[in-house]
């Protein structure tokens, strides 16, 4: 079985259940719009409606038709075709139609400025390009280099010159799609690393690896037809799309919602019944935020379907989820822990019966195992910090075109991540920091993500990071960059006095009070940080030496 299977054996059995629904809440037009009515408008695929929705079968037509298009120009097994589109109620179609052509889906970040497109395409050694209204300039722009023995496809009205209509190409397609021969082994798709230390690496994946990302998302969140799935995070990232796996595996509605302000988030639960949510760190904070404020109330919404909160891609204060749970006491809680290497999240969880031990990533997931490693490869004692290395069905094949790399990454069949980690006497593990991010301070490692959490739970701060900076003396010392909640005011030594509540060598010795900037998936964009206070003299709140 591969993963189009599901798709098939969906659109077999409940044909007319909803798929997909896609909500706008930027679109000034508010019709609801039916599979029906989005049937109608094809092939001249009109400017989105605030609700659209498609149901399986129309789901699995529209992969079909994209898959014969793609057939019709020459993409087939072996090949590359690229996304670069925000998401919409299209992206996922695409996508399967991508992969029942045996051809390799390839998303791209919907960031990437024009340089980092090209290069990713190069990496990748794609052959098309399917591209939305909003990158129209960065692909003109690169047009001439790109073109050449590769097809570009625009979705969306308005087709530029320089590229073919996807409403038009598929018009005249078959709903029906003959697949070639595809295995468990053949490759079927190539993610790319976040690249916050340079270009991003090309991440190539199996089809038993999408797979399994299915098993390990309902093994851990029990999806069945009845749940609805709000899909918020960018498609082209695997923790979004392995999430939504678990509405695929168990033929339930999904809801994508463009748009992040608690009022739309909470009003998509309430209209469309949402019984599960992913959030990212800043979302969960704006939301409880809205609500101390008293901007918004939750009984003014329809929330008692929710059953599942769960949150990924970066660590989380345990008095974030403290916090949540006073608001939301009957939800089941979910932390999940991946990487684009490993299909995503789920290769540890923390499981929805473990709310007690909320600070912990968990432990391995269903299908998967893991050890912690020092520097010579040696499995550490629990107790003792090293490096988290995972090994199940969901590890990547290699670094596309980057043996080197690769060969840092995989060893002796076990996918090193880079994140410093401690397991405890009941084996529950702890992600401690990146092991980039760990600062050296006068020879002592300190973990930022311990420092975090604990300034976290000041009340009037809504965000943290902590980077090292430059110091003649230590080498490294802590800098604490922190958010403060609207409307909140605070000052060094407030700060400084709620911190002598750490073990003094792990206080901050210096505070900037400015935004944290996260990037799409959650994680803070710590080199940005570094960038921009690294270089600067900064006056030192208080030296804590």
């Amino acid at each position: 079985m591969i993963i189009t299977d599901l798709l098939e054996n969906n659109a077999r059995q409940f044909p007319d259940d909803v798929a997909l629904v896609e909500i706008n809440p930027a679109e000034k037009e508010t019709r609801r719009m039916t599979w029906r009515d989005y049937a109608l408008v094809e092939p001249t695929i009109r400017a989105p409606y605030y609700r659209r929705e498609i149901t399986w079968r129309v789901f699995d037509e529209k992969a079909n038709r994209f898959a014969n298009a793609l057939t019709a120009r020459g993409i087939g097994k072996g090949d590359k075709v690229a996304i670069l589109l925000m998401n919409c109620i299209e992206w996922l179609p695409i996508y399967f139609g991508i992969l029942k052509t045996g051809a390799l889906a390839v998303p791209l970040n919907f960031r990437y400025a024009a340089k980092e497109i090209t290069y990713c395409l190069k990496l990748a050694e794609v052959d098309a390009l399917v591209f939305g209204p909003e990158f129209i300039g960065r692909v003109e722009e690169i047009a001439d280099e790109i073109c050449e023995n590769r097809l570009l496809i625009y979705a969306g009205t308005g087709c530029p010159s320089f590229a073919e209509d996807y409403a038009e190409m598929t018009a005249e397609c078959s709903g029906v799609f003959r697949m070639p021969h595809i295995t468990e082994e053949d490759d079927a798709a190539i993610y790319f690393s976040s690249g916050t230390t340079g270009f991003p690496k090309a991440i190539l994946h199996a089809h038993k690896a999408l797979l399994h990302a299915c098993r390990v998302e309902q093994q851990h969140h029990g999806q069945t037809r009845d749940d609805v799935f709000l899909c918020i995070p960018p498609l082209y990232h695997t923790g979004a799309k392995m999430h939504w796996f678990g509405s695929l595996i168990s033929c339930s509605k999904a809801v994508i919602l463009k748009g992040t302000s608690p009022e739309t988030i909470l009003r998509a639960v309430s209209e469309e019944r949402c019984t599960i949510v992913w959030l990212l760190v800043p979302w969960a904070q704006d939301i409880l935020a809205a609500f101390d404020s008293g901007k918004l109330n939750p009984a003014d919404y329809e929330l008692s379907q929710l059953r599942l909160m769960h949150i990924g891609a970066q660590p989380v204060p345990k008095s974030l989820i403290r916090r949540w749970l006073q608001y939301f006491p009957h939800h089941q809680y979910d932390t999940n822990y991946g990487l684009s290497e490993s299909i995503g999240p789920g290769a540890v969880h923390l499981g929805v019966e473990n709310v007690h031990k909320v600070g912990a990533i968990g432990k391995p997931g269903f299908g998967w195992t893991a050890k912690i490693i020092d520097a010579e490869g040696n499995t550490v004692v629990r107790g003792a910090v090293g490096e988290l290395c995972l090994q199940g069905p969901g590890v990547m094949k290699c670094y596309y075109n980057d043996a080197a790399a690769t060969a840092a990454t995989l060893r002796d069949g076990w996918l090193c991540t880079g994140d410093m980690a401690m397991e405890d006497e009941e084996g529950f593990i702890f992600l401690v920091d990146r092991k980039k991010d760990v600062i050296i301070m006068g020879g002592e490692n300190l973990y930022p993500v311990e420092i975090e959490d604990f300034l976290s739970a000041h009340p009037k701060i809504k965000d943290v990071a902590v980077i090292g900076l430059p110091d003649t003396r230590l080498g490294e010392i802590p800098a604490a960059v922190i958010e403060l909640k609207d409307g909140m005011e605070a000052t060094d030594e407030e700060i400084l006095e709620f911190c002598q509540g750490m073990p003094r060598y792990k206080r901050p010795r210096k505070l900037i009070f400015a935004k944290v900037p996260r990037n799409p998936t959650g994680k803070i964009e710590k080199p940005k940080l570094r960038q921009i206070y690294g270089g600067e003299r900064l006056v030192a709140a208080q030296n804590n030496g």
